[in-house]
């Protein structure tokens, strides 16, 4: 698994693709944080606070994860490198969650440069420190285990396909669906008491809650359980596709 992760990074940060993914969130962020007038606008508002970040993180990664994904196994499927991998002793699980935290720590990367924002708050408010921590730490907490959640579901879509722009298509829109599409379906007429249950089938409910700075055991099972999930379908796509190869 380690070596599939060593891997992955290495052809990460040895072409420009893990290095613009972490450019590109640094750079939207600032532009609607410090530049761009609007809501957003920290200096304009004059509310030293990173709601902003929290804001639009989670749709930026919406096309950003994906990006990342994309490519990691319909591009061996395309190049035919697939079936060398499992050629080596290595496990299908292996090979997936190696790819699985290959991915997470690319984002990992894109958010450690949040830490500036936060100390930039954090120094120059009016009053400095005034800042909640809790709810501060608990937002990147989300975030990441948002972010991860998206990283298994565009892992499983770059499992169905050997086309890289169907694989980041189809990410896309299942992550589109899984942050906000549950909070669409539970006002639909008709769902009466159980639309928050609909709702907490969605990853915005959960987030919103870690993002209180209280960490409850039930939204980390969530995020756990739904990245699993993705890990294991995508496992089992892989089977599947090497059991129709050898028969």
């Amino acid at each position: 698994m380690f070596a599939i992760f060593r891997k992955e990074i290495s052809g990460f940060f040895s072409n420009i693709t893990g290095y613009l993914v972490i450019i590109i969130f640094i750079t939207i962020n600032s532009l609607f944080m410090w530049i761009l007038p609007g809501e957003f606008n920290i200096p304009e508002t004059g509310y030293a606070g990173l709601d902003t970040l929290f804001l639009l993180s989670p749709w930026i990664f919406l096309f950003l994860v994906p990006a990342i994904t994309m490519r990691m196994i319909s591009e061996e499927k395309r190049l035919g490198t697939i079936e060398l991998l499992f050629s080596k002793p290595v496990s299908e699980r292996s090979v997936v969650y190696g790819k699985f935290l290959a991915s997470v720590f690319l984002v990992l990367m894109a958010l450690l440069p949040g830490l500036v924002y936060y100390l930039t708050v954090y120094f120059t408010g009016e009053t400095p420190g005034n800042i909640d921590n809790a709810a501060t730490a608990g937002s990147f907490i989300g975030l990441f285990l948002l972010a991860s959640v998206y990283a298994a579901a565009g892992l499983f879509t770059s499992s169905l396909t050997s086309n890289q722009v169907v694989a980041f298509v189809t990410a896309v829109f299942l992550c589109f669906f899984l942050y906000t599409g549950f909070d669409y379906l539970a006002l639909l007429p008709g769902t009466g008491r159980i639309n928050e249950i609909i709702s907490l089938l969605g990853i915005n409910e959960h987030y919103k809650s870690v993002s209180r700075g209280v960490i409850d055991s039930r939204d980390l099972i969530y995020f756990i359980g739904i990245a699993i999930i993705f890990t294991e379908a995508t496992r089992l796509s892989l089977l599947s596709g090497k059991w129709k190869r050898t028969n």
